[in-house]
């Protein structure tokens, strides 16, 4: 019997939220080159479409949806809208976020902790329920993947309702890991480091700080959308089946020091 090719996602449907840009759209890619029917949501809908034809260049079938994550009933929608057109979920890529808009501690108010939280990490518990009660129904399994950070384990001044939301991200991770496994669905999160997206570039553009980190990258360059491809294959597909309840670094060795 011929067994099959450990990344090869032929018939493979993925679900991505946040793909039109930075890391989705890496995860993204990756799928799509593999082989992947792949739905990336977004609120941009000129971005998704933008995304979308540079997916489809790869050949499968792609499907963009333009939805507020922070709306409960948009997200049930488009994840039956998913399951509609391209005929099932095997993999929920929850990447979607934003950052903290940069006030101090003690100027934070409830109310920007909350609009961090919100989408962040009730967003995605929402997006994860509901592809996961595809994936039960479904009875073959499925990969649930969310985009953390490594704020969740770093402290991070000015950013404690990011830092809060993306730890509380992985405890949800690990939980459905441990609830859901009998119904071989997999759950992991994924860590960037520092990676140079359209989310990142404010950060990015003081100087102070790209002296200050730069020189303690082991891998002696920033991080980019393309070096989460390989990861989200990997995650998606075959090979991947014994690994859940993780959390996955992408730090090119960042936090080693």
């Amino acid at each position: 019997m011929t067994e099959p090719a450990l990344f090869d996602l032929t018939g493979h449907v993925s679900v991505v939220t946040g793909g039109n840009s930075g890391i989705g759209l890496g995860f993204a890619r990756g799928l799509a080159r593999a082989g992947a029917d792949v739905c990336i949501v977004g609120r941009n809908a000129e971005r998704n479409a933008e995304a979308a034809e540079i997916l489809r260049g790869y050949g499968g079938r792609v499907l963009a949806l333009a939805c507020d994550v922070g709306d409960e009933q948009q997200v049930i929608d488009t994840i039956a809208r998913t399951v509609d057109e391209l005929g099932r979920i095997d993999s929920c890529f929850t990447n979607a976020g934003v950052m903290q808009d940069g006030t101090s501690f003690l100027e934070t108010d409830l109310a920007e902790f909350r609009r961090v939280t919100s989408i962040n990490l009730d967003a995605a518990f929402v997006t994860l329920r509901e592809a996961a009660k595809v994936m039960v129904a479904q009875g073959d399994g499925g990969s649930l993947v969310a985009t953390a950070s490594l704020a969740a384990r770093q402290g991070v001044p000015r950013g404690q309702s990011y830092a809060a939301s993306k730890a509380g991200l992985i405890a949800v991770m690990n939980s459905i890991a441990v609830e859901l496994g009998k119904h071989g669905i997999r759950a992991n999160s994924v860590l960037p480091g520092w990676i140079e997206t359209p989310m990142t570039d404010g950060v990015f553009g003081w100087d102070r700080f790209r002296e200050r980190v730069r020189p303690r990258i082991p891998a002696k360059r920033w991080g980019r959308p393309d070096d989460f491809e390989s990861v989200a294959v990997y995650l998606a597909s075959p090979a991947s089946s014994y690994h859940t309840g993780d959390t996955l670094m992408i730090d090119g060795g960042y936090s080693m020091f």
